[in-house]
């Protein structure tokens, strides 16, 4: 699944940089293809030099290099996955036309589609292959619709990036919403998942959480949440007294005298979450099988445990490096373990560019 903002060269890739720009850290791939055989060749996860506010390209800038730099001889092409607080991804209803022509529609009409006016927007489209099977074949052609996912992001936004890129010394590759590497990676991490089941994936990130849902292989609704890590830290300084660097100590360790606040502040997670669940459950008539977790928070047991009984279906982490021969050094390797449900938007963006 290849949705972009930024039109790749046409020449193939044997090796890409990916680079997730997330809101608190920052996490970059490098990966190869031989064949039907996808590498790691080595990753790195740095901290966001600012994570309060949008990056300048100036600092921005600084930032990929250094990225760039620590993954040591990497190609010079990146992609680029940003995040929800800046990209949007929504399925909908559309003509069954080319996506140049879909692109165009978006451009001059997206509240015609998205319900929402979104001025000074670069659009991408992405058409659902069974919507185009299901599409009546009696109708005229230019009355035909198809489902597609709908990727968008401010035309500035998607420049002062470029810019950063420059900044760098590198070029821009693919610029993708990040909540597109979800399921790229899922489809080859958990293929039979994947193509058989309906699964909704969590990615907790530092401000957000975005759930994606799957049905047989296609994305059917994706929501984000303002909510993140950074809440359930916060409410540990908050309601104990302690530093922030202190309470997010004790979120990771999850002691018994702990649990009890944290599954209280986790709470409203769990009940927007379930509120997507029922949402597609109802549309479909299908029940979610699984709850898969990524981010750095998917780490504690304690938190899937809480939000299994919050969302009423299995939670567990995933690893999105499963699928992926590790040719790291035996440190890194030891530091993949730890920090592999990390790096699912990353990977998922760099399969995207092959």
């Amino acid at each position: 699944m290849a949705l972009r903002f930024v039109t790749p060269q046409t020449r193939k890739r044997n090796q890409v940089v990916a680079i997730d720009l997330g809101e608190r850290f920052s996490k970059a791939v490098h990966l190869q293809r031989k064949g039907e055989v996808f590498s790691l060749l080595n990753f790195v996860i740095q901290d966001a030099p600012i994570y309060e506010k949008q990056m300048s390209p100036g600092p921005l800038g600084d930032h990929l290099k250094a990225l760039h730099g620590a993954l040591n001889q990497s190609p010079r092409q990146v992609s680029l996955a940003v995040g929800a607080a800046d990209a949007l991804l929504r399925q909908a209803e559309m003509p069954l036309v080319p996506v140049d022509d879909l692109r165009m529609m978006l451009k001059f009409n997206a509240k015609n589609y998205l319900q929402q006016d979104l001025p000074d927007y670069q659009f991408d489209c992405f058409i659902l292959a069974s919507s185009v099977v299901a599409a009546k074949s009696d109708l005229p052609k230019q009355n035909q619709k198809c489902k597609a996912l709908v990727g968008g992001a401010r035309r500035q936004f998607i420049q002062d990036l470029q810019t950063a890129v420059k900044a760098a010394g590198l070029t821009t590759d693919h610029i993708v919403p990040g909540l597109i590497g979800l399921p790229n990676a899922f489809e080859l991490a958990q293929p039979e998942a994947f193509l058989n089941e309906s699964v909704a994936l969590v990615d907790i990130g530092f401000k957000h959480t975005s759930v994606s849902i799957l049905r047989q292989g296609e994305v059917n609704l994706t929501r984000v949440v303002p909510f993140g890590g950074d809440k359930l830290t916060a409410g540990l300084a908050e309601n104990l007294g302690v530093p922030y660097a202190e309470a997010e100590r004790l979120k990771h360790a999850a002691g018994e005298d702990v649990q009890p606040l944290l599954q209280s502040l986790l709470a409203p997670l769990g009940q927007d979450l379930r509120a997507s669940i029922n949402f597609f459950e109802h549309q479909h008539d299908k029940t979610i099988s699984h709850v898969f977790l990524s981010g750095g928070a998917a780490r504690s047991d304690f938190l899937s445990q809480s939000l299994q009984s919050e969302l009423m279906a299995p939670c567990q982490a995933w690893n999105p490096a499963s699928f992926l021969a590790l040719e790291l050094a035996p440190q890194k390797r030891a530091e993949l373990e730890a920090s592999a449900s990390q790096l699912a938007v990353a990977i998922g963006a760099a399969i995207a560019a092959f």
